[in-house]
């Protein structure tokens, strides 16, 4: 039976973060890669890692060829980065190759093509066995040529030669108007082109990357984040919208035992998204606060995106309720990362937590708030469906608070935030006899029966307490509100034990002379019965006598006669 399977296109790993997963596997192997893309969008640091990791991680020495910057310029952009790039040049897996091109000085020798660029490469390449090229950047090198016939025909010769020594190559060059590149022409001659973009909007940059043309292979089409800093460059693939992520089984608890006692199983599915809403001042990030501290006593892994606090903040204010946050930071159960919603764009925000939450690994997420991002509407929505995403495909149990404007509804409700989360708390501040009263409750808990009851909760440095509801004839009672009635339903029962007990005391007083009375009659009674008996016996004597003397007075007559 013949095989089906066809063959794949051969790649080269760029050991970029994402990118070789956008791409399946990486650049064309043996093949020319055009990255394009305006001034400052990263270009050359793309290509230069590349070439980094191609020795280090992969074994493939690389020569880079640059058309503007020197050598010792280039090594020293990419040294806070930690790429040792003259140590990797000692060690012969890196050549850098700095090629001067100044119009002026060939107009004096006359014709200009590029024979003379091909020995020196092939000779840099020879010299380490390079199988990775760099040239950059490719306007410089073409600046020269003034006739078009010519500038193609020179174009497809570098492309060519690049081909037929085997060498995978990244060519820059700078994006054009209306179209990718300056001369129009380099993207339609190579086998893929990548294009960087450094967009700013409302006063917020965002990096973008986009393949744009893969030939023979499939790849990721839409635009991808990505960042530029300390670790490195990283493309994040967070457009993905597959729902065929496994579910994590076991239940967590918060850390409250009144809240856990409003979930039937006794706390929240690990792996679900909570979402925690209510007005300034209720309580959102010390409940927050509180998971975050019964994850880590568990010893997992816990880590907080914060928009409106520093981590030390947080930590000193969880002191009030009795959790000590920084001592889970100093032994690294714990990690903050706390930045203004302004400082970056959503997809920046959102890639940066993917890259952050990849590398700490941890079970639990804090989004503190989520309300605090901005944005289009649409993009907004986006957001936060690839964050819930994120986290869920990852199995990590995610809780997102949510500022909830007083008298109002949640501002994420409009784009359907709650809808996406698999539990949802929500905390009112209720307004009664001049004080304010934290309460709390359920919405929804997918998968798990929950208490529909508004519950009081305080907090006090023993933690997170909540207190029984008070429901009554005019309905739930908080605060002093609750406390007041408490003491008049105390009053209430006082009193009516102690009218119980006159009204006990009564009865046995009547019940005492009801019995003296029934013992005066049993007296009476009894005496009546002596008497009666005394004279009935009195009677039966008399008779007695009468009749004895009768029967005398007869037997007298009988003797007579």
């Amino acid at each position: 039976m013949a095989s089906d399977r066809r063959p794949a296109l051969a790649k080269v790993r760029t050991g970029i973060t994402g990118f070789d997963e956008i791409t399946f596997g990486g650049l064309p192997q043996g093949r020319p890669t055009l990255v394009c893309g305006a001034a400052g969008c990263g270009k050359t640091l793309f290509a230069t890692t590349f070439l980094v990791n191609g020795a280090t991680l992969y074994g493939e020495p690389g020569v880079f060829v640059s058309f503007e910057e020197r050598a010792e310029d280039i090594a020293a952009n990419v040294a806070s980065l930690g790429y040792d790039i003259d140590g990797l040049v000692a060690a012969g897996k890196l050549g850098i190759d700095h090629v001067r091109v100044e119009r002026s000085e060939i107009e004096e020798t006359g014709e200009y093509d590029l024979e003379g660029l091909f020995i020196r490469l092939g000779f840099a390449v020879d010299s380490i066995g390079a199988k990775r090229v760099v040239l950059d950047t490719i306007e410089t090198l073409f600046a020269a040529f003034t006739d078009e016939t010519v500038l193609r025909a020179e174009l497809r010769r570098l492309f060519g030669w690049i081909k037929d020594r085997g060498l995978t190559a990244i060519i820059t060059a700078e994006r054009g108007g209306g179209q990718l590149t300056r001369q129009g022409l380099e993207e339609y001659v190579s086998d893929c082109v990548v294009l960087l973009d450094n967009r700013v909007e409302d006063q917020i940059t965002t990096r973008r990357l986009r393949v744009v043309k893969y030939r023979g292979s499939p790849h990721g089409t839409n635009e991808y984040p990505f960042l530029i800093d300390a670790e490195g460059i990283s493309v994040l693939p967070v457009t993905s919208a597959d729902l065929d992520y496994g579910v994590t089984e076991g239940v967590i608890s918060s850390g409250i035992p009144g809240l856990d006692a409003m979930l039937e199983p006794g706390g929240f599915h690990r792996g679900s998204g909570i979402l925690i809403s209510g007005e300034a001042g209720t309580g959102k990030t010390m409940i927050s606060s509180s998971m975050v501290a019964a994850a880590c006593a568990r010893g997992e892994r816990c880590m907080a995106f914060v928009f409106e606090e520093s981590g030390q903040q947080i930590a000193r204010n969880a002191r009030s309720i009795g959790l000590d946050l920084q001592a889970y930071v100093e032994s690294g159960l714990l990690r903050f990362e706390a930045a203004r919603p302004s400082l970056y764009g959503l997809e920046t925000h959102l890639a940066r937590m993917h890259r952050d939450i990849d590398l700490f690994a941890p079970s639990l997420v804090v989004i503190d708030p989520l309300s605090a991002l901005r944005g289009p509407a649409t993009e907004l929505q986006a957001t936060l469906l690839r964050m819930v995403d994120l986290l869920k495909s990852r199995g990590i149990t995610a809780v997102f608070t949510s500022l909830r404007t007083e008298g109002g509804f949640d501002a994420q409700d409009e784009f359907g935030v709650s809808s996406l989360m698999d539990a949802w708390v929500k905390l009112l501040n209720i307004e009664a006899n001049g004080e304010r009263t934290r309460t709390l409750y359920v919405i929804k808990a997918r998968g798990m029966s929950h208490s529909h009851q508004v519950r009081e909760f305080r907090m006090s440095s023993a933690g997170i307490e909540l207190v029984e509801a008070y429901i009554g004839p005019a309905g739930v009672l908080t605060g002093t509100a609750r406390l007041v009635r408490e003491a008049e339903e105390r009053a209430e029962a006082l009193r009516a034990r102690q009218q119980a007990e006159r009204r006990r005391r009564e009865i046995a007083r009547r019940r005492d002379a009801l019995e003296r009375q029934i013992a005066e009659l049993r007296a009476g009674l009894e005496a009546a019965e002596e008497e009666e008996s005394v004279l009935i016996g009195e009677t039966e004597a008399r008779e007695s006598q009468l009749e004895a003397e009768r029967r005398e007075r007869a037997a007298r007559r009988s003797a007579a006669r």
